[in-house]
């Protein structure tokens, strides 16, 4: 029996309704993709595709229309622990310390832990993230990029199954930018962490992601197709660029953003992308099984 995948997005969804009950914006439809344990995922698409409602209802923050959110074998019900979030803004406390502003967090997750053990337990991702000498500053003594690193520590303190983060780089210059993809790259590979991310920026999914989401444009989005990154897994910012799958693949992302994203008819119907380049997986009709229980 096959191993099913730690996250199964199946058929799903989301509509909003007017006051009678007759829908109104339907922002995407039927869904489906599958994230297995250990890989890091992008999803890339125009505003108004339903991106950032896609992440809260993974998160358990928001909820489907229709069709189901499958993780770790269980329907998604409500938020969990084993799933944490990275937001575009930091949303830390604003009267806690980076330590306190971490610890918060370790404590919801391991209540019985002495204050030692939580101590102890933050420290070493304030290392992590390269914020030592920073413990007991407040938000409004960091700058952008470290508040965010904040934030990532925060994340990956709380051990989650799964990582969910929604552009959180997009507001950072681009030196900063650069160093926590950096990170972020490091950390998820040394941990085998699995991740969805959301971004606009191609160079940063082709350097971050092993699959890529190309989501057409809203209302009733769809998915378009996966992209295979076929580029080493030891890829820097520094020398991707020289890899031989680098160019095409780079190009056809921007191909599908400026041409392609319109309309999913169209984009399912594209078969002119060179096979000896990465592989593209076209989203499946067919209806997987559902054997999870409710969360």
């Amino acid at each position: 029996m096959s191993k099913r995948p730690t996250i199964s997005v199946e058929g799903i969804k989301k509509v909003y309704r007017k006051d009678d009950g007759s829908e109104s914006l339907t922002v995407f439809r039927d869904v489906w993709f599958n994230i297995e344990e250990g890989e890091f995922v992008c999803l890339i698409g125009h505003s108004g595709c339903g991106k950032t409602t896609m992440l809260s209802i993974l998160a358990g923050l928001d909820s489907a229309s229709d069709g189901v959110v499958i993780v770790n074998g269980k329907e998604v019900s409500g938020t969990s622990l084993d799933r944490a979030v990275v937001f575009q803004s930091h949303a830390l406390l604003p009267w806690m310390t980076v330590r306190t502003n971490i610890a918060f967090a370790v404590e919801s997750r391991w209540p019985t832990w002495s204050r030692d053990r939580v101590h102890a337990h933050c420290q070493q991702y304030i290392d992590m993230v390269q914020l030592t000498g920073s413990e007991d500053k407040r938000p409004s003594e960091l700058s952008g990029g470290m508040k965010q690193r904040v934030g990532i520590a925060r994340a990956f303190a709380i051990q989650p199954r799964v990582l969910l983060m929604d552009e959180p780089f997009s507001a950072l210059d681009a030196l900063t930018r650069g160093s926590l993809q950096d990170q972020l790259m490091s950390i998820c590979r040394e941990q085998r962490q699995t991740s969805f991310m959301i971004t606009h920026d191609v160079d940063e999914a082709i350097l971050l992601a092993d699959k890529i989401i190309l989501m057409t444009s809203g209302p009733e989005a769809q998915i378009c197709e996966i992209v295979e990154n076929t580029l080493p897994s030891g890829r820097t910012r520094s020398d991707m660029h020289r890899h031989e799958n680098y160019a095409p693949m780079r190009n056809h992302l921007l191909e599908f953003l400026v041409n392609r994203s319109v309309s999913s008819r169209d984009a399912l119907s594209s078969s002119d992308y060179d096979t000896r380049h990465p592989p593209l997986v076209r989203p499946t009709t067919k209806t997987p099984p559902r054997l999870a229980s409710r969360a």
